[in-house]
């Protein structure tokens, strides 16, 4: 503070700098001494015809004065002036023990919480005390205290954290570093928010003892924290948490997809007083399905994103029928129209056996969440049990009638009781015609759906009358008689469909409207299963929440998520958000939880003063931008103005020299305002790398660690490279060397793969994201380069390690390539793929055994798709490798020139195999297509 007035200097000793102006101002007036005039005669007659152009002695005292202007504004802004400071309140009879809250809800404002804290460490240096600092969200603290400018350094690299706060534990640590020695003064700078353990570790932090006690919290609205999400039948609900408000407010919310595009909006909306909040987003069911993520738009946190993983997208759907497939009539099986309906929206299982004894606890034993079961009638005893244990436990379970069910006696699995029989409409000996569907009733869940008139139904089974049959009714017939009854039973529910699955009772089955009746159904029922492996699985990290709500790799000491316990643990330390397991599958973890509410923190009596502040530096202005940007300003008006006097705008027209002034004085004024808070966006890693692999196809290879093998792959595909640019019409880019453990594999059609004994063995991540590659279309050619003749019974240490790659790999039966495969027709024709050697065959995925073999007149195998696995031994790499100057590497074994060559070509048709896929082998059916049509 300086002489009463609200300023303050951070480096005062700097305005000393202020006397030296008159030395300045001397040093700007002096000049030359005046230079002896020698007389030339011509020199007289050259002054009267030009005209004399005079140059000042000495600069103007007003462009003078403004240069003492800036000097004088660059000494203030270097002495740190702060206008309206905070008043110095530490206690300096002991250390300053600092706690700050630096859990997910201090990611909004955490700049302002860092600048209250240089406050207080600044005020602590002033008065030459210790600083004793502790973050509540880190998992360790060091609260020793030390000096104000290691403790500035400690605050500078905190940083928020994708936690709760954990008070007891840092009060504990702050405690053992000052063993007993009072503090001078507590500052604790909170989120307001409570937790488990706050109210008792605040007790026992104002139990040391401390002379006064500061208390700083945020001015700015609560954070909220989305705490639960469910997929309805036609929107998506949202439930949410904040410190209650006295008025209504509401907060608008995101739903993104899993490449970050918005795709659907909404709002949660609080009552005044209350600290809970539910909205809905609506969308079309296809929207919703690609939601991956839920925001809150205005001060994004790791509890304000809600992820959703695979199970909130589809459900898993077991299907089972009291009759055999019949796969030559398939449009008469029970279960034909329901896969047709569900297999877009739901992944799919059948029974593998036609013994419900044992197809039953197979398909729980998968965790459905649905499971259909077409006209089963009597259950074995022992298997009712736990199908009505699974359904208790959440599962839902989708009954059709028929005739089984109708001859059945006292099935408890039905959501009503059934009369025994069916009730035939519109037939020979019935006076009833075929009764189309009476209109939705308010509460079911069908409701809003269009009701088809041309829907009829010919026969059903009836419910016998009960006083809640209609409230169990989601739809009817025009006679009012029950077609769709519901049931809950526990956490699950039983749906029956009065009707067969199949067209013989009605013709509801084959027409779309039973499509969308079924997606309403799958809507309504529970995630019993869960994405990414069993219920039973330890998963590891894959994408973690940060404090600001980004979605980051995994890293760190994040521990894998156990689900052995049957459920999902609570975030935690050990387990921060995100998404637990791989690209094929993972699991959701979020902060908060659907039975949790944010309460605020109830602060115990500290048994001495206690002072309340905001955030920040409250109306302090630091006026060091501004004075700089000033300083800046006159330095442009002073260089405009020498330019001006030196003649060097003469040749410009008036209204140019406005446009350049305007142009400087608008330049000035943008730097001085932008001065105080100018921030640039940070470069997003990938960016580039994405832009430059889309331009062009390209090869890759993997970085296995081993310098020369991954010297000669890099080598072999350039060598590759140039003679596909050279023989066909398509020309690669340059090969790319990719990190399986970190780079996007995606962009690359094939990824070649050597094996080597001194590469460190990939991470099981590593091999979980090929094989997820794989799943997706890519494929990868596996090298040994050890010239084997049978992969079951090589020894060899690059086998071993090929071996140990593919026991955790999901591949499918191999065998080396037939003479009738597409691979050996891509572009060559070929019957060998040899490469530096010539004597190790080429596997590929094995075609289907029912396969009808290739004949004369079909020269290639139909339906061969691409296979996403290719295994060598000849070292095709060494065989491809050359110079920069086209010149071969490596000679080939036996050195022949036509076994190089065959080893580009059978490089090629690999490639062209790879881009092109089955063309090949889908032509040979044209000339049978038009036979059969006479052409």
């Amino acid at each position: 503070m300086m002489g009463g007035l609200p300023l303050a200097f951070g480096a005062p000793a700097i305005l000393f700098g202020l006397v030296a102006l008159p030395v300045i101002w001397w040093l700007l007036r002096l000049t030359p001494p005046r230079p002896q005039a020698e007389p030339f005669a011509p020199l007289a007659i050259l002054a009267r015809v030009l005209k004399p152009e005079e140059t000042p002695s000495h600069s103007p005292w007003w462009l003078t004065a403004l240069r003492l202007l800036v000097a004088a504004l660059i000494i203030l802004a270097l002495s740190e002036p702060i206008l309206n400071p905070r008043d110095k309140t530490l206690s300096a009879s002991g250390p300053l023990v600092l706690m700050i809250d630096n859990g997910w809800a201090s990611a909004p404002d955490w700049d302002d919480r860092v600048a209250a804290a240089e406050d207080l460490i600044s005020e602590a240096r002033d008065a030459d005390v210790p600083v004793s600092i502790a973050f509540t969200s880190d998992r360790r603290n060091d609260a020793t205290p030390m000096s104000a400018s290691n403790a500035l350094e400690q605050l500078l690299a905190a940083a928020p954290r994708p936690a709760r706060p954990e008070r007891g534990a840092s009060v504990t640590a702050v405690q053992a570093a000052l063993a007993g020695t009072p503090p001078g003064t507590i500052a604790y700078i909170t989120d307001g928010m409570a937790s488990d353990d706050g109210t008792e570790a605040l007790g026992r932090l104002f139990a040391l003892g401390a002379a006064d006690v500061q208390i700083i919290g945020s001015a700015t609205g609560a954070p909220v924290a989305l705490t639960d999400t469910s997929n309805g039948s036609d929107a998506l609900q949202i439930a949410a948490t904040r410190l209650a408000t006295e008025g209504s407010i509401s907060i608008p919310v995101t739903a993104r997809d899993s490449r970050g595009r918005d795709i659907a909006r909404g709002e949660i909306a609080f009552e005044g007083g209350s600290n809970a909040g539910t909205g809905e987003i609506t969308a079309p069911f296809e929207i919703r399905n690609d939601i991956a993520r839920i925001d809150v738009d205005a001060g994004l946190t790791a509890a304000g994103v809600r992820l959703v993983d695979d199970s909130f997208r589809r459900r898993r759907v077991a299907l089972i029928s009291g009759e055999a497939a019949d796969l030559a009539q398939p449009l008469l099986s029970p279960l034909y129209y329901i896969d047709k309906a569900l297999s877009p929206y739901a992944d799919l299982i059948h029974a593998q056996s036609a013994d419900l004894a044992k197809s039953i606890p197979a398909l729980i034993e998968r965790q459905p969440a649905i499971i259909v079961m077409a006209d089963i009638g009597s259950l074995p005893e022992q298997e009712a049990v736990e199908l009505e244990q699974w359904i208790e436990n959440g599962g839902t379970l989708v009954r059709f009638a028929g005739p089984r069910l109708a001859a059945a006696d006292n099935d408890t699995l039905t959501p009503v009781t059934l009369r025994r029989g069916e009730r035939e409409l519109g037939g020979a000996l019935s006076w009833d015609a075929p009764q189309p569907l009476a209109d939705y009733p308010e509460g079911s869940p069908f409701a809003g759906l269009p009701v088809p008139r041309d829907v009829t139904v010919n026969r059903q089974v009836l419910a016998e009358p009960s006083a809640d049959l209609a409230a169990r009714t989601w739809a009817s017939l025009a006679d009012g008689t029950p077609l769709v009854t519901a049931a809950d039973r526990g956490d699950g529910r039983i749906v029956l469909f009065h009707v067969t699955a199949e067209a013989g009772w009605s013709n509801l089955p084959i027409s779309g409207h039973f499509v969308d009746m079924l997606r309403r159904v799958v809507q309504l029922s529970n995630n019993v299963g869960r994405a990414g492996g069993s219920s039973n699985a330890v998963l590891p990290p894959y994408q973690l929440l940060s404090a600001a709500g980004a979605l980051l790799p995994a890293s760190g000491d994040a521990k894998p998520l156990d689900l052995s316990a049957g459920r999902t643990p609570r975030a935690g330390p050990d387990n921060p958000p995100g998404l637990y397991g791989t690209e094929d599958g993972y699991v959701a973890l979020n902060l908060f939880q659907s039975d949790e509410r944010i309460e605020p923190l109830d602060i115990p009596d500290a048994g001495a003063p206690v002072s309340r502040a905001s955030l920040g530096r409250g109306d302090a202005l630091d006026l060091k931008p501004w004075l700089f940007g000033a300083a800046l300003l006159g330095l442009l008006i002073d260089t405009l103005i020498v330019l001006v006097m030196g003649g060097a705008l003469r040749r410009l027209s008036r209204r140019r020299v406005t446009a350049a002034t305007v142009i400087v004085f608008a330049a000035g004024f943008a730097l001085l305002v932008a001065a105080p808070g100018a921030i640039a966006q940070d470069s997003q890693p990938g960016d580039v790398d994405i832009v430059d692999k889309l331009d062009q196809t390209h090869m890759a290879y993997v970085i296995t660690g081993d310098d020369e093998v991954d010297r000669i792959s890099r080598e072999g595909l350039n060598g590759l490279s140039s003679y596909l640019a050279n023989r066909t019409a398509l020309e690669p880019g340059e090969p790319v060397g990719v990190d399986i453990e970190t780079d996007q594999l995606s962009f690359y059609p094939l990824i070649y793969w050597p094996m080597s004994e001194q590469a460190p063995m990939p991470s099981e991540a590593a091999i979980s994201r090929i094989d997820a590659y794989m799943k997706n279309g890519g494929s990868v050619l596996f090298d040994t380069r050890d010239r084997i003749d049978d992969l079951g019974g090589a020894t060899a240490g690059p086998t071993r390690r090929l071996q140990a790659i593919l026991s955790g790999l999901d591949i499918p039966p191999l065998e080396p390539v037939p003479s009738d495969h597409v691979l050996t027709k891509a572009f060559y024709l070929l019957d060998v793929f040899p490469g530096r050697y010539a004597d190790g065959p080429l596997w590929v995925e094995a075609t289907a055994a029912s396969q009808e073999e290739a004949t004369a007149e079909r020269p290639a195998r139909a339906g061969d798709g691409v296979s996403s696995i290719l295994i060598t031994s000849n070292d095709f790499a060494a065989a491809w490798a050359e110079d920069e100057n086209g010149n071969r590497l490596y000679p080939t074994v036996p050195n022949d020139p036509w076994q190089r060559e065959y080893a580009y070509r059978a490089g090629v048709n690999i490639m062209m195999y790879m881009l092109t896929g089955n063309y090949k082998s889908d032509q040979v059916h044209i000339p049978a297509l038009l036979e059969r049509l006479g052409q």
